[in-house]
C-alpha cells in the first residue's frame, strides 16, 4: 500500500511538472521572435518613469545610460520620494545637463496610502507622455534600444500593458547564483503565462502602459492600502490576453544591482512574496499548482528511491531514476534555453540544487510572507 502511494504522488508530481515545463514554460524558452523593422513606424513619445528614495549612488549611474538611449522622442521623470541623501542636490545638477530630465519632489504619504503607489502616481499625473516606462533606481538598461523595444506593442500594436524583462548582475556566490535563478523562475511564470493570454503580474523594473488607462482606471483604486504591489497587483487586476504582450529580448531587459547578503535578500522577497496573496484565485493556483506538483515530485521521488532501496526492489528502482533523469534534462533544458532568451548569456551554474531548494524557499518563505505585517518599500 506505501509503495502505491508513494507512485501515486511521483506520478501526479510528473505529469503536472512535465505540463508546466513543456506547454507553458517553453512558450518563454523556446520563444522565436518575428524579425522586426529596425526603425518603429509610430514613434510616440515616451516618458521613463522612476520613484527614488535615498538613490543618490543608482540615480547618478542611471541618468546617463537613461540618455544614451537611441530614441528620438523620449523624456525622464524622477519622482524624488522623501529623500534625505543627495538626491535632491543630484537631480539640480543633472536638470543642466539634461534638459529632458525632469523632477517631481515628495515631501510627505498620506496616511491612508502607501508610499511609492503615491510617489508614482504624482509623477505619473504630470508625465508629459501618453507612453509610460516604468524602471527603478537601481536598475540600468541593457541596450541602447531598451525603450523603443520595451513600448513597441504599446506604440505599435496598440496594446495597454507591455511586460519585460528584469535580470541582475551576476556576481560569484551561492547568494547570487539562487538570485538568478529564482528570477528566472519568476520571468518563466509571468511572461509564459502572458503569452498564453493569460496575464497575472509583472514587474516595475520593466514595465510599460500608458498614462490615460492609468488615469482611467483611478490610479491604485482599492490597492493603496497595500505595501508594494504597484506593479504586480496592478498588472493583476487590468491586464488581459487582450491588452497585454510581453517583450522577450535581451535587449530589452534591465539589469539590476542583487542583494549581497542574505538578510537583505529576504527583507526584499518578504515584500514581493507577501503581496502575491492579493491576487486572483485562478492566478494563485497557477503559482501553488506548480508549487505543489514540484513538492510531490521530490517527495515522492526521493520516497520511492528510499523505499525501493531498503525492500531491495532493484526492477522498479531505475524506472524511478529514469524518470529522474528525463525531469533533469528537462529543467536543465529550459532554464538554460530561457536565460539565453532573457538574458543573453549562458546559465550559471547549481540549477539542479536551486530546483531542489525551490521547495523551502517557496514553502517556507512564501508562508512566512504572507503571514508578516511588518513590510514596508523603504
Amino acid at each position: 500500500m506505501a509503495l502505491f502511494l508513494l507512485w501515486i504522488i511521483f506520478g501526479l508530481g510528473v505529469l503536472i511538472q512535465l505540463i508546466y515545463l513543456l506547454p507553458i514554460f517553453g512558450r518563454t524558452a523556446f520563444f522565436n521572435p518575428k524579425k522586426q523593422k529596425e526603425q518603429s513606424e509610430n514613434e510616440e513619445g515616451v516618458t521613463v518613469v522612476i520613484a527614488a528614495h535615498n538613490e543618490f549612488k543608482n540615480l547618478k549611474l542611471l541618468i546617463p545610460k537613461l540618455f544614451e538611449q537611441d530614441y528620438p522622442n523620449f523624456d525622464v521623470l524622477v519622482i524624488d520620494d522623501r529623500s534625505r541623501d543627495r538626491t535632491s542636490r543630484l537631480l539640480a545638477e543633472m536638470m543642466d545637463r539634461y534638459p529632458k530630465l525632469r523632477t517631481v519632489t515628495v515631501k510627505y504619504t498620506p496616511e491612508h496610502v502607501t508610499s511609492k503607489k503615491y510617489a508614482l502616481t504624482l509623477g505619473i499625473k504630470v508625465a508629459k507622455h501618453d507612453v509610460i516606462l516604468l524602471t527603478d533606481a537601481d536598475c540600468i538598461p541593457a541596450s541602447n534600444q531598451w525603450i523603443r523595444k520595451m513600448t513597441a506593442p504599446v506604440r505599435n500594436e496598440g496594446m495597454t500593458f507591455s511586460l519585460g524583462f528584469g535580470g541582475y548582475d551576476a556576481i560569484k556566490g551561492f547568494l547570487n547564483s539562487w538570485i538568478q535563478f529564482e528570477t528566472i523562475q519568476t520571468a518563466l511564470f509571468y511572461l509564459s503565462f502572458a503569452r498564453w493570454k493569460a496575464p497575472f503580474m509583472g514587474i516595475g523594473r520593466n514595465l510599460c502602459y500608458r498614462k490615460s488607462f492609468f488615469m482611467d482606471v483611478k490610479a491604485f483604486k482599492d490597492l493603496w492600502h497595500f505595501e508594494g504591489g504597484d506593479d504586480d497587483l496592478f498588472i493583476n487586476k487590468y491586464a488581459t490576453g487582450k491588452n497585454t504582450q510581453v517583450v522577450i529580448d535581451s535587449d530589452a531587459r534591465t539589469i539590476s544591482i542583487p542583494k549581497d547578503n542574505w538578510k537583505d535578500y529576504f527583507r526584499q522577497k518578504k515584500r514581493h512574496l507577501h503581496v502575491g496573496k492579493q491576487y486572483k484565485s485562478q492566478d494563485k493556483m497557477k503559482i501553488g499548482w506548480f508549487a505543489f506538483s514540484h513538492l510531490l515530485f521530490w517527495a515522492g521521488g526521493i520516497g520511492l528511491l528510499i523505499y525501493l532501496g531498503l525492500e531491495q526492489n532493484w526492477e522498479q528502482f531505475p524506472v524511478v531514476f529514469g524518470i529522474f533523469l528525463v525531469r533533469v534534462l528537462l529543467v536543465l533544458w529550459i532554464y538554460s534555453s530561457a536565460n539565453r532568451k532573457l538574458n543573453g548569456t549562458k546559465t550559471r551554474s547549481n540549477i539542479l540544487v536551486n530546483d531542489f531548494l525551490y521547495i523551502w524557499y517557496f514553502w517556507g518563505l512564501g508562508t512566512f510572507s504572507h503571514q508578516s505585517k511588518d513590510i514596508k518599500w523603504k
